[in-house]
């Protein structure tokens, strides 16, 4: 269905009251406090809320602790890039009148572990029996396995990666409530400690704990909202595999390639047009090769794409401008801090770190390692 046949709309988007390290809050209160604090925004009350979207704890759960009983509800998980995919059903939930306005909440407590639910890995699970045994297991070492092999092909570097850390660093100086805020080099990102080659600490994501929540509604509805409305242009998401011993390539995306081809295609407009990205950071590799998987470099290009400091404040790409999962914040699943970055950047909330004259922003986020992706396009009234 196209967007332009009943245009939808995002209304409100807010973060919990506090994010960083908050031992004193649930992953529930989390969820409920960006909830009320993105209503707030949008200027509509939690009695309007017929549609409910989350991952991490049920919507049912959430509906109860907030007093609302929705008449559609998508529980969508599969990964960090949840919350983008929760804004293409609820784009379309709203276009087919199944809802009028959507609630998509996130609520993570990673690093106090406050009521934060917890999955043990299987050791009957495929990834238990065939990769597991071999030491690949979790973010870390999976997708360490496929930088080095852009690495190996491409020639891509350590300090490619570590632009992207300085760059991100740079843009979260500018947010207050970024939990890193003191400057970094290339050299620093190079002798901080390893974690897993080819990554050292500053090639890795923050962990936090983050709530966050976005409103969607109708056009119609959103002329009474109390804030200016950013219109959905396009949506996609795809899924390519669940194992990383199952990945095709280890150098591109094949999900993130699809879903990007789906939202440029939606949104009727190229990469080029693009004036701000947010694009998933849980490890300096991530938006490199991102960059190239949709389609705004060649293969391989995505390195040098990033040098000399390209996606910082001041350069001609801006990228991450909240400070991304790198410096900002890193509640486990991203996916709801980038559109939440994006939407104020097109209503030209963000102060010191607006980027002069944004009208159209791309949101891209993954799930697992590549295994799942979801982009978004978003536009300025």
């Amino acid at each position: 269905m196209n967007a332009s046949a009943r245009p939808v709309a995002i209304v409100g988007v807010d973060e919990s009251d506090e994010i960083g390290r908050l031992p004193n809050k649930s992953a529930l209160q989390l969820h409920a406090e960006a909830a009320r604090n993105a209503l707030a925004d949008a200027g509509i009350g939690k009695e309007e809320v017929d549609g409910l979207f989350t991952a991490g704890i049920s919507p049912i759960a959430i509906g109860e602790y907030l007093g609302i009983r929705p008449r559609f509800t998508d529980a969508t998980a599969v990964g960090g890039g949840s919350f983008l995919v929760h804004v293409g059903h609820a784009l379309t939930a709203i276009q087919a009148g199944r809802c009028r306005v959507a609630l998509i909440t996130s609520g993570q407590s990673s690093y106090s572990r406050v009521g934060q639910p917890t999955v043990p890995p299987d050791p009957a699970s495929p990834a238990g029996q065939f990769e597991l045994p071999y030491g690949i297991f979790g973010p870390t070492t999976t997708f360490a396995l496929a930088a080095l092999r852009h690495m190996q092909q491409y020639g891509t570097t350590s300090e490619h990666l570590a632009e992207v850390a300085v760059a991100t660093r740079k843009w979260a100086m500018l947010h207050p409530k970024a939990l890193m805020q003191t400057p970094i080099t290339v050299g620093d990102v190079l002798t901080s400690r390893w974690i897993c080659y080819p990554f050292h600490l500053l090639d890795c994501c923050l962990v936090t704990d983050a709530g966050g929540a976005v409103v969607l509604t109708t056009a119609e509805r959103a002329r009474d909202t109390r804030t200016r409305p950013v219109p959905v242009l396009g949506v996609g998401e795809a899924t390519e595999h669940l194992h990383i011993s199952q990945m095709a390539d280890l150098t591109t995306s094949a999900a993130s390639r699809r879903a990007g081809q789906q939202a440029f295609a939606m949104a009727g407009v190229q990469p080029q047009e693009i004036d701000v990205a947010q694009i998933y950071d849980a490890f300096t590799f991530l938006p490199s090769v991102a960059l190239e998987d949709l389609g705004f470099c060649g293969p391989g290009e995505g390195g040098p794409f990033v040098a000399g400091q390209r996606t910082a404040p001041g350069g001609d790409f801006p990228m991450n401008t909240s400070g991304g999962g790198l410096s900002y914040t890193h509640p486990g699943m991203f996916g709801m801090f980038l559109i939440i970055e994006a939407v104020r950047q097109l209503r030209s909330e963000c102060g010191a770190r607006q980027v002069p004259g944004a009208r159209l922003a791309l949101c891209h986020g993954l799930g697992g390692v590549f295994a799942a992706a979801a982009t978004l396009i978003l536009g300025a009234e």
